[in-house]
């Protein structure tokens, strides 16, 4: 599996499809695969955070969400050369899902977010099969766990945010029958209509930081880390 590192992180060198096209495979040989989104913020949070290091590079597939990360394969020679979103990662992960027959299991987000979001993804994809969910507040881990267990969902989508949803994972999978883990973040609430996606433009030229920006000026301070971290790769051997 090609990866490249960016600053002691890891990035898969893979695109969608060949991520579900290897994930179809791991799943026939019974193995679990973990996916984890990485952008510029989080490599900078994991050169602080051996934790969170060490979350992302233990991962199956850690999915370049974030422009930079393009462009800061660009600038070492690197073979990166499209985005993969944790958001987009997450639908194409349903649509195969639907389509191999794999039940579904959603934990995380509030009550009316989550069970809103399993609503309009039935309707959406008639022949997905939603086989539980739980929101973000229960307090019984072990009755969780048992309720993943006991609806045989295959694939395991956990909104907790990061990292608290990747050590959830890794405390969790060995208890668990999934075969396919992926920490969404805030994908449920796109997926409920709660929080809208940027404009396609925006997306297409993966400007997506920049309308969130314009939307939520507050997040300056965040969107700060992409030069901060584009400087440190270029001055990285």
């Amino acid at each position: 599996m090609r990866k490249e590192q960016y600053l002691g992180v890891n990035v898969s060198v893979m695109t969608y499809d060949e991520i579900i096209d290897d994930l179809r495979a791991r799943i026939s040989e019974g193995k679990q695969s973990t996916v984890i989104a990485v952008n510029p913020e989080k490599v900078i949070t994991a050169n602080s955070n051996p934790l969170v290091k060490e979350l992302i590079n233990e991962s199956t597939y850690q999915i370049p969400d974030g422009i930079g990360m393009i462009i800061a394969s660009k600038i070492k020679g690197g073979a990166l050369r499209e985005r993969v979103t944790g958001v987009d990662m997450m639908e194409k992960l349903l649509r195969f899902a639907a389509e191999e027959g794999h039940g579904v299991f959603f934990y995380g987000a509030k009550e009316e977010v989550v069970s809103e979001a399993k609503r309009k993804l039935e309707e959406r994809f008639p022949t997905l099969n939603i086989a539980g969910y739980e929101n973000g507040y229960t307090k019984d881990n072990q009755a969780l766990v048992d309720k993943v267990n006991d609806s045989g969902a295959k694939l395991l989508f956990v909104a907790l945010g990061s990292p608290k949803q990747e050590l959830w994972i890794k405390e969790n999978m060995k208890h668990l029958n999934v075969k396919v883990f992926q920490g969404v973040g805030g994908s449920l609430d796109v997926f409920s209509g709660k929080t809208k996606r940027a404009p396609a433009f925006f997306r297409k030229f993966g400007l997506e930081w920049l309308y969130r920006l314009l939307k939520e000026p507050k997040r300056l301070k965040r969107q700060l880390n992409l030069p901060k971290f584009l400087v440190r790769v270029l001055f990285s051997r």
